[in-house]
């Protein structure tokens, strides 16, 4: 159970000032781009903040909290970084230029995409940067409901595909023992080996594989989403 909270004015100038909700998040986010999750304690921020584990409670109630806070830390650069986004005067090409924007920032990021949006409360920003997609749907002529799952679509793959591709390489290639596409390769040799009658597909489609692009094929796979909502939007 987290301490109680500082009721004297002595201490509470005190713990307020060696800290502020801005070094916390800050060094909070910088744990979990360092080593994930794991990394993040209060004991191990409170050590890099320069005090001790209960002035952390000042601030956060708990991990999960912290963790909100971060990721909407995080987000509020995305949502500036989204600001004139909103301004195509195609709303599809608009709601592209935010996905890609927030792809980037979780791709960057693995860790963010678990926590996006976890609690609306604690997450303003991410609230905001939903809405602001949202709003791309209001210029289509789309049911409420096709709006909603519009959206939902499109930040689900969005979140879903960039926490994904953000995962650390696999140890002997984070290790430098072989490359990305000598592992690709290596799966790609053993796809071939398989009987191309009982997987017709995995043989139509393995020199695509063997070469292929994250980056690419995120791109394909939200504009076929775009491009299916064009169609329902009759635009």
């Amino acid at each position: 159970m987290a301490p109680a909270r500082p009721t004297s004015s002595t201490t509470t100038s005190r713990r307020r000032a060696s800290h502020s909700m801005e070094a916390v998040l800050s060094e909070a986010v910088a744990l979990l781009d360092e080593a994930g999750e794991g990394a993040l304690t209060f004991r191990a921020l409170a050590a890099r903040l320069g005090g001790g584990v209960a002035s952390i409670y000042w601030y956060v109630a708990s991990k999960d909290e912290l963790l909100d806070r971060a990721a909407d830390h995080v987000l509020a650069d995305v949502l500036a970084d989204t600001e004139l986004l909103r301004e195509y005067d195609d709303p599809i090409d608009g709601m592209r230029a935010i996905a890609v924007t927030l792809f980037d920032a979780v791709a960057d990021r693995p860790w963010l995409g678990a926590y996006f949006m976890r609690d609306t409360g604690l997450q303003p920003n991410g609230l905001t940067l939903y809405d602001r997609l949202g709003q791309q749907t209001l210029r289509l002529d789309l049911t409420r409901r096709q709006r909603f799952h519009a959206v939902s679509t499109v930040i689900g793959f969005v979140v879903g595909t960039a926490a994904d591709l953000g995962q650390q390489p696999p140890p002997e290639v984070l290790e430098g023992k072989v490359t990305r596409e000598e592992y690709l390769a290596r799966w790609a040799g053993q796809w071939r080996e398989l009987d191309a009658e009982a997987y017709p597909f995995v043989h139509h489609i393995v020199d695509e594989f063997e070469g292929h692009d994250d980056a690419e094929q995120f791109r394909a796979g939200l504009e076929l989403i775009l491009a299916g909502l064009r169609l329902q939007a009759g635009s």
